[in-house]
C-alpha cells in the first residue's frame, strides 16, 4: 500500500513500485516458511515435574523433509504456510500472491493462477532432458582423450586454494576446497614452523582437519591446470580418485568422469531465467566493511587514496583491497574496498573483529578531485549540456549533465569538464606528465561544486547516482553452464584496461567516445565506447591492467588475456558451481577444471621463431611444446604463442584427430 501512495504520488516509477512490491511479497512469504519451520521441527511438552520443555518434534511430515528423504522446505510451506508469489507464462512474477495453503484451500483464481505454474513445468521438463543430454554428450567429446597416463609430472605450480566467501558468509569452506588434492610445499605449524604436511602429499581428511583447526587459510595445491604431462594428465596434478578414496589410478579416463560428473546433474537444473530482486538487491546495498577477525590491516598494492581537507582517507582506486593480517603476518581475509570510500582505520593499524574500517554512500558514487585547485567549467551550458534541477524539498538547485541525444545538434559533441586551474590561472598538472588535469562529467552526473570555486584534494566534485535495484534477468541453470562451457562472450561484455596507465578522454565519433589509457612509457592503448555505457574511470584517473573501465558481465577471453590461466579458471570454476549450488547439487571443482583444461588445450602462434608452425596458426598445446623442446635443442629460437579459450563444441571440432571431430558433429565438412 505505502509503495502504490509513492507511486500515485509520482515518487517511484510503476517498474519499482512493481519490484517493491513483489520484494515485499517475497520476503513475507520466506518469514511465513521461517516461521512454520521453526513450529513444525519443535515441540513444548510438558516432562515429569510439570514444566514445559521445547525438544525436537516427531512431526512426520518435518522428519520426511529434514531427513532429506522426500519433499523440502519450499513444499511444505505451500501446504501449511502460503503458497507464495506465483509466474505467468512468459516468466513474469504475478504481483498478487496467493495468501493461502493447500490445508485452507484456494479460490477459484488462485486455482487458476496456479494453473499456469504446473503446465510449464512440464514442458519444461520435456526440454529440459534433451538439453542436458546434449550438454552431456559436447562435453564428454572434448574430454574423451584425457587420461591418467603418469603418475607425478613434477610441476612445481599450482593454484592457491582459500575458502570462499560472498557478502561475508562461507559459502565453500577451505577443507572442501583442499580435501583429496596434492599439496604443494610443506604446510608449516604458524606458530611453531614445523611441517605438519610435507610436499607432494595427498591431503585426507586427518590432514584437512588439522590445517583448519590450526587456522592456515590458504594451501597452495597440485591442479589439472597446470599439469605438465604432454599428453594426459598425471596422478599427483588429479589427486584423489573421487569413486575409490585413493590417489588415482594410470588409465583411469578421468576426462569422460568429469564429464559426466557434470552433465548427470544438469536435468536437476533449471531452465528458466531469474529475475533478480529481493536477495540480490538486498546486497547490493552495503555501505561499509566491517572485519571479521583481529590483526592489522594492510592494503593491497592497487589501493590509492587521498587526504582530504578533513583529515579524511578517501579512497580513489577502483580495485583496492583490504587486507586483514594475524600476528605472523598471514592474510586473514581481504575486502574490496570500492572507488570513494572513506577509510575510517589507517594503515598498519591493528583491528579488533567487528571493527568498521571503510564506509560509503552505496545509492550515489562520487567523482573524487586527487588535485588541489580553482575550478573551471568548459561546455557546461544551462539548457545546453546541463538542465537545472531544483529540489522541491530544500529548494537548492543543482546541475545536472544531460544525454547527448537529447541536445540540439550544434552541441551534441560538447562534453561538458571541470579544469582546475593554479592561482595564476594556468591549468593543473597530472603529476609527472604535462596533461592538463581535465575531470570528464558524465550523463546524469550531478554538479556539486560551482564555476570557480576553490578546490581541496579529496574534495566531491559530482555524484553520478546509481540506479538502485538493478532487475536484470540472469541466465540461471543449464543455459548458463552451456554458455560458460561454451566460451560466449556476453552481449554488452565489460570492457577491461590493458595496461597500466593513466586515462584520458580523446576527440569523440558519432556515438562513441574515446578512451584512452597510457602508459608509464608514454605509449597509449585506445578504446572506443558507446556513449551510452558507464564509465567507470575518469580523466586522469590511474588504473591497472585487467581493472574493469566500463561495468557489464566479465568476458572470459578478456579475463584469459589480461589476468591468465588461474584467474579465466577461478572464474569458470566459481560461476559454473554458482549454477549447481543454488540447485543443492555438488560437484568436485576438478571436473570443472578438467573441462576448462581441454578449453585451454590450443594455442595462437605469436612468433614462429624457427619452428615449422606459421604465425597466427592455431597449435595443439603439447605438439607446439614437442617442437619448441626440439628446436631449443638445436639451439635455435622457439615459437612465442600465446593461450586461447575454444568453447567446447569448437574445441572438439578442432581436434588433431579428423575421426573424433567428424563422429561429432557437421561430419561432412
Amino acid at each position: 500500500k505505502e509503495y502504490d501512495k509513492q507511486f500515485m504520488s509520482g515518487l517511484v516509477t510503476n517498474q519499482e513500485r512493481y519490484n517493491n512490491v513483489v520484494d515485499i511479497w517475497g520476503a513475507a512469504g520466506d518469514q511465513v516458511g521461517k516461521a512454520m519451520m521453526d513450529e513444525l521441527s519443535h515441540v513444548d511438552v510438558t516432562d515429569r515435574n510439570g514444566k514445559s520443555v521445547r525438544q525436537e518434534s516427531f512431526n512426520s511430515i518435518y522428519m520426511m523433509a529434514d531427513s532429506g528423504a522426500r519433499g523440502s522446505a519450499a513444499q511444505i510451506r505451500q501446504l501449511a504456510g502460503m503458497r507464495g508469489l506465483m509466474a505467468k507464462p512468459d516468466g513474469s512474477i504475478i504481483e498478487t500472491p496467493i495468501t493461502a495453503n493447500f490445508r485452507e484451500g484456494l479460490n477459484v483464481l488462485q486455482y487458476f493462477i496456479s494453473t499456469h505454474g504446473a503446465r510449464k513445468g512440464l514442458a519444461d521438463t520435456a526440454l529440459k532432458t534433451a538439453n542436458s543430454g546434449y550438454l552431456t554428450r559436447r562435453l564428454c567429446d572434448v574430454t574423451q582423450d584425457l587420461v591418467v597416463v603418469e603418475e607425478d609430472c613434477g610441476a612445481s605450480n599450482g593454484v592457491t586454494m582459500r575458502a570462499l566467501v560472498e557478502g561475508g558468509e562461507i559459502i565453500e569452506a577451505l577443507r572442501d576446497r583442499i580435501l583429496g588434492r596434492v599439496c604443494i610445499g610443506d604446510i608449516l605449524h604458524p606458530d611453531t614452523q614445523e611441517v605438519i604436511v610435507p610436499h607432494d602429499t595427498l591431503l585426507e581428511e586427518d590432514h584437512v582437519d588439522q590445517i583448519v583447526d590450526l587456522g592456515i587459510d590458504e594451501v597452495k595445491v597440485r591442479t589439472v591446470l597446470t599439469c605438465e604431462t604432454r599428453y594426459g594428465l598425471c596422478a599427483k596434478c588429479y589427486g584423489r580418485d573421487l569413486g575409490r578414496g585413493g590417489l588415482v589410478n594410470v588409465g583411469e579416463a578421468v576426462g569422460v568422469i568429469a564429464a559426466q560428473s557434470i552433465g548427470e546433474p544438469g536435468t536437476q537444473l533449471t531452465m528458466r531465467t531469474f529475475h533478480i530482486g529481493g536477495a540480490a538487491s538486498r546486497a547490493l546495498v552495503a555501505s561499509n566493511v566491517e572485519v571479521k577477525s583481529n590483526g592489522s590491516l594492510k592494503f593491497s598494492s592497487t589501493m590509492r587514496f587521498v587526504t582530504n581537507a578533513k583529515g579524511e582517507q578517501v579512497v580513489i582506486s577502483r580495485s583496492g583491497e583490504a587486507l586483514v593480517l594475524d600476528d605472523n603476518g598471514r592474510e586473514r581475509e581481504r575486502h574490496k574496498i570500492p572507488y570513494g570510500a572513506t577509510l575510517l582505520v589507517k594503515e598498519g593499524a591493528s583491528v579488533k573483529a567487528g571493527t568498521s574500517i571503510a564506509t560509503w554512500d552505496p545509492l550515489t558514487r562520487p567523482i573524487i578531485s586527487e588535485y588541489a585547485g580553482i575550478a573551471r567549467f568548459e561546455n557546461v551550458e544551462e539548457g545546453v549540456t546541463v538542465a537545472k534541477q531544483v529540489d522541491e524539498v530544500t529548494g537548492l538547485s543543482t546541475l545536472v549533465v544531460i544525454d547527448g541525444k537529447r541536445r540540439s545538434a550544434a552541441s551534441k559533441g560538447l562534453r561538458p569538464v571541470i579544469q582546475l586551474l593554479d592561482e595564476k590561472g594556468n591549468q593543473t598538472k597530472i603529476a609527472g606528465t604535462d596533461h592538463p588535469v581535465t575531470i570528464g562529467l558524465q550523463v546524469g552526473a550531478l554538479i556539486t561544486v560551482k564555476d570557480g570555486q576553490k578546490i581541496e584534494v579529496g574534495e566531491v566534485l559530482a555524484r553520478i547516482p546509481i540506479e538502485s535495484q538493478k532487475t536484470r534477468d540472469i541466465t540461471g541453470g543449464l543455459p548458463r553452464v552451456a554458455e560458460l562451457f561454451e566460451a560466449r562472450s556476453p552481449k554488452d561484455a565489460a570492457i577491461l584496461a590493458k595496461v597500466t596507465g593513466t586515462v584520458s578522454f580523446g576527440k569523440e565519433t558519432k556515438g562513441k567516445q574515446r578512451l584512452v589509457i597510457t602508459d608509464m612509457d608514454g605509449e597509449s592503448s585506445e578504446f572506443l565506447i558507446p556513449k551510452e555505457k558507464q564509465v567507470l574511470v575518469h580523466d586522469g584517473q590511474v588504473v591497472n591492467k585487467g581493472e574493469m573501465i566500463v561495468e557489464g558481465p566479465a568476458d572470459p577471453h578478456d579475463i584469459l588475456h589480461l589476468k591468465g590461466i588461474e584467474e579465466l579458471a577461478i572464474y569458470i570454476v566459481d560461476e559454473v558451481q554458482d549454477v549447481y549450488r543454488l540447485q543443492g547439487v555438488k560437484i568436485n571443482d576438478k571436473h570443472i577444471e578438467v573441462i576448462v583444461r581441454q578449453m585451454l588445450r590450443r594455442v595462437q602462434i605469436t612468433n614462429a621463431g624457427d619452428t615449422n608452425f606459421i604465425t597466427g596458426e592455431q597449435v595443439e598445446r603439447s605438439k607446439l611444446y614437442d617442437e619448441n623442446d626440439r628446436v631449443i635443442a638445436e639451439g635455435k629460437q622457439p615459437a612465442q604463442f600465446e593461450n586461447i579459450l575454444l568453447g567446447i563444441t569448437k574445441a572438439s571440432l578442432s581436434t588433431d584427430s579428423f575421426i573424433s571431430a567428424a563422429s561429432f558433429q557437421e561430419t561432412t565438412r
